[in-house]
């Protein structure tokens, strides 16, 4: 009372509705303060703020291997609250390290019981799984995990058990059939293409046939690149532009070591992609291999992880790049 209103700098404290103050008198917690204005004595009281609002970390991603042998770096994106101050400056010293250490041990005991087939076809259900098991542990603390999001950065090494000749994976082969299919049926007039068919017998049974290989002068002499990037352009739009609003350079290296150019044009009408360097002047020029672009369209590696890990080289806007994500989500 005497040295107010100097005191009243230290006394009292403005609580926003978003956070709770944690008040300890003499050693012993009171319930929490707030919002608005809190009186605190001084020397006597010591207090810490909980901030209520929705938070997010992101798992690092780390390597493992699934239960066939495959070798894959995933990640996890995780969103989480407070739900009760006291729980959460009580049970746990650091909250966030030792939530983000909950995650990754939980992601890492869920993949190694699944093959990596059904890691890559169920993420969606893993990751409601590892929700409630995240959830299970940090109740406790007074923290609750609103979502989490499995991210599977890359496929290091193909499982064991399946065929050493096998370069696509059911995820491109689903790719390609959506993509691909139609456009394929009408090349040459309708010849077919060479590969294994399945004909039905007199029997009703299934037979595994192989039908005349075309020459190799008369077979696709366009690389997988120039297929994968002409196989956006049904999928592009006027929201799309509207969502992107950039023009894309990719400068794409081929197994052989050569280097072909692509472009993909989302500034105006419904955007554009074609083999060559765009009209103007590119916002983003995008290097990386044939192989890396074909994990990238097949929802196998994003953006931000591949340019993370060296195997996108970006010259330009680094925001703008990062936008290839809804032409991905397009894909869907």
């Amino acid at each position: 009372m005497i040295t107010f209103p100097i005191s009243g700098w230290f006394a009292l404290k403005i609580v926003p509705t978003y956070e709770r103050m944690i008040v300890f008198r003499l050693g012993r917690i009171r319930t929490p303060q707030g919002p608005g204005m809190v009186l605190l004595l001084p020397f006597i009281d010591s207090f810490q703020r909980v901030d209520l609002r929705t938070r997010a970390f992101n798992v690092p991603p780390c390597k493992l291997a699934s239960k066939d042998g495959a070798v894959l770096s995933v990640g996890a994106d995780v969103q989480f609250r407070i739900w009760d101050p006291v729980l959460s400056v009580m049970t746990v010293k650091d909250l966030n390290t030792a939530t983000r250490m909950t995650a990754q041990n939980a992601m890492t005991k869920a993949l190694l019981r699944r093959p990596l087939r059904e890691i890559q076809m169920e993420k969606l259900k893993i990751s409601d799984q590892l929700l409630l098991e995240i959830n299970d542990v940090t109740r406790a603390w007074g923290l609750e995990v609103d979502r989490v999001e499995l991210a599977v950065e890359a496929v290091l090494q193909q499982p064991q058990d399946s065929p050493a000749g096998s370069s696509l994976d059911s995820t491109l082969q689903q790719l390609a059939l959506h993509l691909l299919g139609g456009g394929m049926n009408s090349v040459a007039g309708g010849t077919p293409s060479a590969g294994p068919a399945l004909l039905a017998t007199p029997a009703d049974t299934l037979e595994m046939v192989s039908e005349v290989e075309l020459p190799a002068s008369q077979g696709l002499k366009q690389p997988v690149a120039e297929g994968l990037l002409t196989a956006l352009e049904p999928f592009l739009s006027e929201v799309l532009v509207s969502q992107v609003g950039a023009c894309y350079q990719f400068n794409v290296i081929l197994p052989s070591g050569t280097q072909n150019i692509y472009f993909l044009d989302l500034t105006t009408g419904r955007g554009r992609v074609g083999h060559g360097v765009p009209e103007g002047v590119p916002d983003v020029v995008v290097e990386m291999a044939e192989a890396d672009l074909r994990a990238l369209l097949c929802r196998e590696l994003r953006p931000l992880g591949a340019y993370m890990s060296g195997r996108l080289k970006v010259k330009g806007d680094l925001a703008v790049a990062m936008k290839l994500e809804a032409v991905l989500r397009a894909l869907k």
